[in-house]
């Protein structure tokens, strides 16, 4: 496995921003960027031995900074919602920006995904590294996060995500990458065969904030236990999935254990062959099946993607879990590490 360094671009702050490739014998290649500590690409064989890029994105690197999918990047310093922008720590209350509807997304307009971080190889792996000032984007406490990348010969791409904190804040960290295992560009997702190891998700109200306790998927389009295509419901007279246009929905991992790595989910397309495994510590995995990707900036080798061309597989704590104490805490005090891992295992069949 080799790993080579380029510089890609200079951000308006005046920070460079690397590109990294990492490849192993078969050819088999992930790049990674310094926006977001972001998935570039990740190009894997097919059946028939093809490679091709798996992952949605963008040739121009400045695409990258306030896109609206936050496409491959690291959302922080709270992946997903938080109702209102607000929630209470040790008795203070924090607000902070409304970017979503009424509602706070993914740390706010100027959050994780949109800061050049801190770079270098280590050890075999990747590390990319940022440092969030107390009081960035309403939130409290400084914050060091760390993202680990490693590509293996076996076509694994590990994340390992951690942080620290000088003060008691809240931390959900995950990656936002968008699949298209027939290549990035190559029509929509809604064909693919989607398994989750997840037998109840968490119903939202219409501003897709939690309601509180999650509800079985039997019987519902929501359910995907033995695995389905992912259009196959997606236009059901269901109404979680009129209020996204499709999923856009936190399942919760059956046998989820505190750091423990437990299988989250498969992805598969038939036409491709093309399979992609996820395992993760995360209690969840919010699932987008790009519903609003029409007008994002321009994609790579001249694609214009449309509405359900990548989906999203998020593993991650649950949505507005700072406000629901009933929810795996998102807490995260001094002394104490944050650490979750998340693998992508590509294959074939």
């Amino acid at each position: 496995m080799t790993i080579s360094k380029e510089l890609w671009a200079t951000a308006a702050c005046g920070k460079e921003i690397f590109l990294y490739t990492l490849k192993n014998e078969s050819g088999a290649y992930v790049q990674l960027s310094s926006i977001g500590a972001g998935i570039v690409s990740v190009v894997v064989p097919d059946k028939d031995g093809k490679l091709a890029d798996v992952v949605l994105g963008y040739p121009d690197p400045m695409s990258y900074f306030g896109d609206g999918p936050c496409a491959g990047k690291i959302p922080g310093r709270y992946a997903n919602r938080i109702a209102l922008g607000k929630f209470t720590l040790d008795g203070v209350e924090y607000t902070l920006p409304i970017n979503n509807g009424p509602n706070h997304l993914h740390g706010g307009p100027e959050g994780f995904q949109n800061k050049v971080w801190d770079s270098r190889e280590h050890e075999g792996g990747v590390e990319f590294m940022y440092y969030s000032e107390d009081g960035e984007q309403g939130y409290p406490g400084a914050v060091k996060a760390v993202a680990r990348y490693e590509w293996t010969e076996e076509c694994e791409l590990r994340l390992t995500l951690t942080a620290e904190s000088g003060a008691p804040t809240v931390i959900n960290l995950t990656n936002h990458a968008y699949f298209n295992l027939n290549g990035e560009g190559n029509g929509d997702i809604l064909g693919h065969v989607l398994q989750l190891n997840a037998s109840e998700y968490l119903p939202t109200d219409t501003t897709q904030i939690p309601l509180g306790e999650s509800v079985p998927v039997a019987g519902t389009p929501m359910d995907f236990v033995s695995g389905k295509p992912i259009g196959q419901d997606i236009k059901a007279d269901f109404e979680p999935l009129k209020i996204g246009k499709g999923y856009d929905h936190c399942w919760v991992i059956d046998g989820h254990e505190p750091g423990q790595l437990q299988f989250c989910c498969e992805l598969y397309a038939p036409e491709s062959g093309r399979v992609l495994e996820m395992f993760t510590t995360q209690p969840g995995v919010q699932v987008y099946t790009g519903n609003w990707l029409s007008g994002c900036p321009a994609g790579k080798d001249g694609h214009v993607y449309e509405d359900y061309t990548g989906v999203a597989i998020e593993c991650q704590n649950y949505p507005d879990a700072p406000n629901k104490a009933d929810y795996p805490s998102p807490v995260l005090r001094p002394g104490e590490v944050y650490e979750q891992a998340i693998i992508f295992t590509f294959s074939v069949k």
